[in-house]
């Protein structure tokens, strides 16, 4: 669904599972900062608000979004840490290089989850250009930071 038609930040908080018994890792893309710190504050803050200790989530930055698989596979093989998010921003540019490093790091993270048995989300904006990016950083669509996190608690839940 596109995020036009849906705030990424709706959801119904008590649809969302207590996360107070839940320890998270998160890789968080250092490029295009201004977009992935906004992405990380409201993942933590939606994490918090759902009941995990501050302490209990660890973030790791790496230079760019095609890193984000690695780090999450280095959280997820920890014992401690029950789900990954990894957090990043793509923008279209003038030439593939967007196709191929959305395309990577996509197929990269579902491996991590399925290597590693544990949640891995992919909480990375793939955009047309930096207004959509803003847009869906915790502008007029919400925070795909927020629904990150959701995400995971969900599928821990599933667990």
């Amino acid at each position: 669904m596109a995020t036009s038609l849906k705030n990424l930040s709706d959801y119904d908080p008590s649809g969302v599972p207590d996360g107070s018994s839940f320890s998270i890792g998160i890789a968080v893309a250092e490029w295009n900062p201004e977009v992935t710190n906004a992405l990380l504050r409201g993942c933590v803050d939606t994490l918090i608000q759902a009941g995990v200790h501050e302490n209990n989530i660890e973030i790791r930055r790496v230079p760019g979004t095609f890193e984000l698989p690695l780090a999450c596979s280095w959280m997820a093989q920890q014992e401690k840490t029950d789900a990954v998010i990894g957090l990043g921003c793509v923008i279209q540019g003038e030439t593939r290089h967007f196709d191929f490093i959305c395309d990577s790091t996509a197929n990269a993270m579902q491996e991590v989850a399925l290597r590693s048995n544990k949640p891995c989300i992919f909480g990375v904006l793939t955009t047309d250009n930096q207004q959509q990016a803003i847009d869906r950083a915790g502008g007029k669509h919400g925070n795909k930071g927020d629904e990150a996190a959701v995400t995971a608690l969900k599928m821990l839940a599933v667990r």
